[in-house]
């Protein structure tokens, strides 16, 4: 979630009196996404997977594409079960490219079966493996969308991690979107209303 070095690069007023990140206040899917989801701790192997899943798809596209289809991504997906993904075959492919509700790409589609079999499969859990890769919870507070990354050292070794697994589509980007889409780091701007109100400091 990067912008430019514009004045609007920081936190900005919102028409609810809030400030928040100016991408969080763009439309109300965001804004949503934003203020209850976005840069909050997710735990557990499904949603996780979910997560890895919807980044995947995200690539090339704008995130809230894939926000206004994530009921469809839910519902094409077995809720992102990973014991039930883990089974889709051939027939499920073909059906998923003709299911208008999801971004309709074979390559991410394969990917998403194909990181399901690997995730049931892992020792210890998705949830073990990403969360090792967490950030320095001391790191200060960006105060521009200009400071925020888009790769981190991090996320290069998260996105090596899971590629030496067997998992598709998880480039050091990708990885850093998770990471802060997962709460693994928090890059919530320091005047956001967000990360005054999960950590006062």
């Amino acid at each position: 979630m990067q912008g430019s070095a514009e004045p609007s690069d920081g936190a900005v007023l919102g028409p609810d009196g809030l400030r928040r990140c100016a991408w969080g206040d763009s439309a109300d899917d965001y804004r949503v996404y934003h203020d209850t989801e976005w840069g909050r701790p997710v735990h557990g192997d499904d949603a996780l997977f979910e997560r890895v899943c919807l980044e995947a798809f995200q690539s090339g596209l704008s995130w809230i594409t894939i926000l206004r289809r994530r009921e469809g991504f839910r519902a094409a997906f077995a809720g992102f079960e990973i014991a039930k993904v883990a089974e889709y075959g051939p027939a499920d492919v073909e059906r998923l490219l003709t299911d208008t509700g999801i971004i309709r790409n074979r390559a991410k589609i394969e990917a998403s079966i194909a990181n399901a079999k690997v995730a049931r499969d892992l020792d210890g859990g998705l949830d073990a493996l990403i969360w090792r890769f967490a950030g320095d919870p001391d790191r200060p507070a960006p105060r521009a969308l200009s400071e925020v990354p888009a790769v981190t050292p991090e996320s290069t070794a998260l996105a090596k991690a899971l590629k030496k697994e067997g998992f598709r589509f998880v480039g050091p980007t990708t990885a850093y979107a998770l990471m802060q889409a997962c709460g693994l780091v928090d890059d919530h701007l320091a005047d956001c209303h967000v990360r005054t109100a999960l950590d006062p400091r």
